[in-house]
């Protein structure tokens, strides 16, 4: 009677424990799909007093960092005085923050602290596609770029047609496209990006930005028409035609150069 009893009770107590331990497993995976906030402490952490820097730009300075997991990250500290202004930021926590792709570049986790923000995203080791389709050391094979187009495009779909709400990107461009270890390409920058719902014309409510050269027309003048998610393909199109020239669409130098531009060679990843 009594081994009954304690079977009984020791049954209950390991299903119990493997329910627990099933809803712990799920919440820390819960945990890793959403961003994580970081104390700026962390992040000097993380980086190991801003050891590495990867690179610079009008926003501030790029630094890869290695999390507890000993996961490798990139962490972009952002200057208060850049470009990079609070509702940049915001757009950027709240739309990458959201999706989950493998042509999207994964936002980690970020930090804000007063005026000291940072965003923190998985590393890509290849960097961007514009240092590749732009040098003749670094060209890939017309099947390579075939492949990485392909993966545009289908982050691009995601980002339009995947999520609750379509979210505008508003500045496709070589710089924008991260390549990882496999040169696997993700869409990565959000923050002139824009949630809106799908299947209708996009209103802004100021002046849009984009850069020359992939800005489509109707974000220069509503006299071209409505700005939608066809602004995004554009902009993917006007990418295309400079990963199949070799050369940026709005170089000045472009007529001179252009009969010297080739694509050749090939770089197995």
């Amino acid at each position: 009677g009594y081994l009954a009893v304690w079977t009984f009770f020791a049954y209950k107590y390991w299903k119990t424990r493997i329910t627990i331990d099933a809803v712990e497993k799920f919440l820390r995976m819960q945990q890793m799909l959403t961003p994580t906030r970081y104390a700026y402490t962390d992040i000097t952490a993380v980086t190991g007093h801003f050891r590495d820097k990867l690179g610079q730009g009008g926003y501030g300075s790029v630094f890869k960092g290695v999390l507890l997991n000993d996961f490798h990250v990139a962490v972009k500290m952002l200057a208060g005085n850049s470009n990079f202004s609070g509702e940049d930021f915001i757009n950027e926590v709240s739309t990458i923050g959201r999706i989950h792709h493998v042509n999207v570049v994964r936002l980690v986790g970020f930090c804000s602290e007063e005026m000291r923000r940072a965003l923190i995203y998985e590393y890509m080791p290849r960097g961007s596609l514009d240092k590749y389709i732009f040098s003749a050391k670094k060209s890939f094979s017309w099947d390579k770029l075939i492949d990485i187009a392909l993966g545009v495009a289908r982050g691009i779909n995601y980002l339009h047609q995947g999520c609750e709400m379509q979210i505008l990107h508003f500045d496709i461009k070589p710089h924008n496209i991260l390549l990882d270890s496999n040169f696997v390409p993700k869409v990565a920058d959000f923050g002139l990006a824009k949630l809106y719902p799908r299947d209708n014309s996009f209103v802004p409510s100021r002046a849009l930005r984009g850069t020359i050269g992939y800005i489509a027309p109707e974000m220069i003048s509503r006299s071209f028409g409505a700005i939608s998610n066809k602004s995004d393909v554009y902009s993917f199109g006007m990418l295309l035609l400079e990963m199949a020239g070799g050369r940026r669409n709005a170089d000045p130098n472009a007529r001179t150069r252009a009969k010297h531009t080739t694509l050749h060679g090939c770089m197995t990843g």
